[in-house]
């Protein structure tokens, strides 16, 4: 995950309330997906809580997992929340890993690629770390129209301050937009590129599960929210609170998509 700035990205157990929670239910399928044999060693890129390094120690039958992140807080909460002795966490970025050539079997990335500033030299990193006919892949929410929740929340945003419209999510990052990062993944050189999306329910017991993760301030929506005046915060509240399907019960029923691709090192 990206480091604290204008995304917010300061506090892992504010990331597991908001997305967290949401990426723990994509991480087995995509490793399921990725089909990499077991005793592999294995970089995770952004590693942010560390949420598909665990889900790679409990699902992949790992020899070794490193996951890097430039953000502190991130890793401080990776490293208490992993007790298993084949898992690290290093300070590092996308396209500087720091790791040594041809050290890993396959390197993943969960739910960070749009945030990378300069994809093309992460992609070009992977392969340097990877091993010949090791893996690359990644998998990022669908801004633009399968991760409702965030679609409800710019949705509502915009309709109360248009200018908001430049920081949906779904305009940032283009590279979320089907199809888009099998081009990136092929572009870079990759063999046997490959595209799935994956599919989850997001459950909420009530509104107010779904809307006070977004006071804690970690991510971009939620910076958005806690910049807010406290008329305007209450304004956006109850505008995404009237938008969402809410049952007889109060639970909110939602769907997310994530989009996996998948390619081979040469």
């Amino acid at each position: 995950m990206t480091s604290a700035g204008p995304d917010g990205w300061s506090s892992g157990a504010a990331y597991e309330g908001y997305i967290g929670r949401w990426s723990r239910l994509v991480a087995p399928l995509f490793l399921d997906w990725l089909e990499v044999p077991p005793a592999a060693d294995w970089l995770d890129i952004g590693c942010g809580t560390g949420i598909l390094t665990r889900a790679i120690l409990g699902h992949g039958d790992p020899r070794s997992v490193v996951g890097v992140d430039p953000s502190g807080p991130f890793l401080e909460h990776a490293r208490t929340a992993t007790a298993d002795p084949r898992a690290r966490f290093e300070t590092g970025s996308a396209d500087a890993t720091g790791r040594p050539d041809e050290s890993a079997d396959a390197v993943v990335a969960g739910l960070v690629l749009n945030f990378v500033p300069d994809l093309d030299g992460a992609l070009a990193e992977a392969q340097r770390v990877v091993r010949p006919g090791g893996i690359v892949a990644g998998y990022v929410w669908d801004y633009a129209s399968g991760m409702q929740l965030l679609r409800a929340f710019f949705d509502a945003a915009i309709a109360l301050d248009p200018a908001m419209a430049e920081h949906d999510e779904g305009v940032r990052f283009p590279i979320t937009h089907e199809g888009r990062l099998a081009v990136a993944f092929a572009a870079a050189g990759l063999d046997d590129v490959r595209q799935r999306p994956i599919d989850i329910r997001t459950e909420f017991r009530d509104f107010d599960d779904l809307w006070n993760p977004f006071l804690r301030g970690t991510g971009p929506a939620p910076a958005y929210v806690v910049g807010l005046d406290e008329p305007d915060r209450t304004a956006l509240r109850e505008r995404l609170r009237a938008s969402l399907p809410t049952e007889p019960d109060g639970s909110i029923h939602l769907t997310a998509r994530a989009w996996a691709v998948r390619g081979r090192r040469t």
